[in-house]
């Protein structure tokens, strides 16, 4: 007991952020909110591209599988990039092509092509990519060791200000003003019932609405890429000895901890982007109209950001992986309630389990990292990074599902919520694991 007391203490008072690093703080923790944006206006454009775009529900969240494919494609080449080169480096290349990506949905909405938006997101998330491989050990590595987990969530903190945004554009500006989503009196979607010639002019003018904020995106990028560039910041990675990608990729594999949160976090961010993605398909089949479904997801991402500043304050006092076992156990209850219940109750479920997501990401992240080796940390952050393709896979599956209609006596949309379930048991699972093994580690 004296032993814990004493390492409670000293991280207490560690500094949470380096002296000379908190300019540098500042300017990467506006990263987080950056992406977030780009998360969280992509998650309802699944909803609007199927109807716009008269797509089913699986081939729409391809959506979903080029903007997380991203991730997994360029995640190492990132990593090695960094290794090579500096943070800042990483930094501005991951900018650069954000932007890029932004901008091909001008020449997307011209052509009317769903491939080609796909592509878009698909550019775009390598410059995200960039920018998680690159972040995140960035902030990890402003300060004590003994802080870092902390020091991640209180960066991590505003990424949900930057997905509110991103939800406030497509509840308040694209998801109103589709035309193609008006209903009747009987709530029946307007749309369907349309000749080919009327569909096609509704689909010009919905595609130029789902582009702006994109294009706008584009120059908000370039604006932060040129402030970056023209900022002194620290060298705070690696420059020792270089070490081969094949000692490191040996150290990490033989690092238990690391890889089951890499594991971890694949199914975390499947079961996130399934739980933003399809409330509001999930609304929809209680008659709730998209852009009030929206509404509900921007309900959501309260809870979360509000949870993450109460977890983040919460982890001076209780051990990170106790908290994330506690925080999963709470979520696979409330999908429960998803999956059960039929009607508002089930929603407003549905509705708080991003409350007890918040903290899972940069949770399960720090812990991961907490013992790897500073020489290996670019290239485990990329892995762990590369688990957002989890975000990829699972989403289509969901899909899949919810085209079903139903399922026996059950509403196929609340049996799809299944999958997040069994995503949150495994990270529970991790937060049990790493809790016991830290308790077993002499402070």
């Amino acid at each position: 007991m004296p032993e814990k007391k004493t390492f409670a203490t000293a991280e207490n008072k560690t500094p949470l952020i380096g002296k000379n690093y908190k300019l540098t703080f500042v300017l990467i923790t506006i990263l987080f909110a950056l992406w977030g944006f780009a998360n969280d206006i992509t998650n309802p454009m699944v909803a609007a591209f199927q109807t716009v775009m008269e797509l089913s529900a699986a081939k729409a969240s391809m959506i979903q599988f080029a903007f997380y494919g991203g991730y997994a494609t360029m995640a190492v080449p990132a990593a090695l990039f960094i290794r090579k080169y500096s943070y800042k480096s990483g930094i501005l290349l991951g900018l650069a092509l954000y932007a890029l990506g932004a901008f091909l949905f001008i020449p997307a909405a011209q052509w009317q092509m769903f491939s080609f938006f796909c592509i878009s997101l698909y550019i775009l998330t390598f410059g995200l990519a960039f920018l998680e491989t690159t972040a995140n050990p960035f902030i990890l590595s402003l300060g004590a060791r003994q802080t870092a987990t902390r020091r991640l969530n209180l960066a991590q903190s505003f990424n949900p200000l930057g997905s509110l945004s991103g939800m406030a554009v497509a509840s308040l500006i694209v998801l109103p003003n589709l035309i193609s989503d008006r209903r009747d009196a009987a709530g029946q979607i307007i749309f369907n019932s349309l000749s080919e010639a009327e569909k096609a002019d509704i689909r010009l003018h919905d595609l130029a609405v789902i582009r702006d904020p994109y294009a706008a995106l584009g120059l908000v990028v370039l604006v932060i890429f040129a402030v970056i560039a023209l900022t002194k910041m620290p060298r705070t990675d690696h420059n020792g000895k270089k070490v081969s990608s094949s000692e490191t990729l040996r150290r990490l594999w033989s690092n238990i901890t690391y890889r089951f949160g890499v594991v971890a976090q694949m199914f975390y961010v499947a079961a996130q982007i399934m739980v933003w993605t399809f409330i509001i398909q999930y609304a929809d089949n209680l008659g709730i109209d998209k852009a009030t479904a929206q509404n509900l997801n921007i309900c959501a991402m309260a809870g979360f950001l509000s949870f993450r500043f109460i977890g983040t304050y919460c982890m001076k006092y209780i051990p990170a992986p106790r908290l994330l076992t506690i925080f999963g156990i709470m979520a696979a209850l409330c999908t429960v309630g998803a999956i059960s219940i039929e009607g508002n109750a089930g929603l407003g479920c549905l509705v708080a389990i991003s409350a007890f997501m918040s903290i899972m990401f940069p949770s399960i992240y720090g812990i991961a990292l907490e013992n790897v080796d500073e020489r290996d940390t670019s290239l485990g952050a990329a892995f762990l990074v590369m688990a957002i393709v989890g975000g990829a896979l699972m989403p289509p599956l969901q899909g899949m599902i919810i085209d079903l209609g139903r399922i026996g006596n059950m509403a196929a949309v609340n049996v799809s919520f299944s999958l997040p379930l069994i995503c949150f048991i495994i990270v529970t699972a991790f937060g049990i694991y790493s809790s016991a093994k830290r308790q077993r580690s002499p402070r």
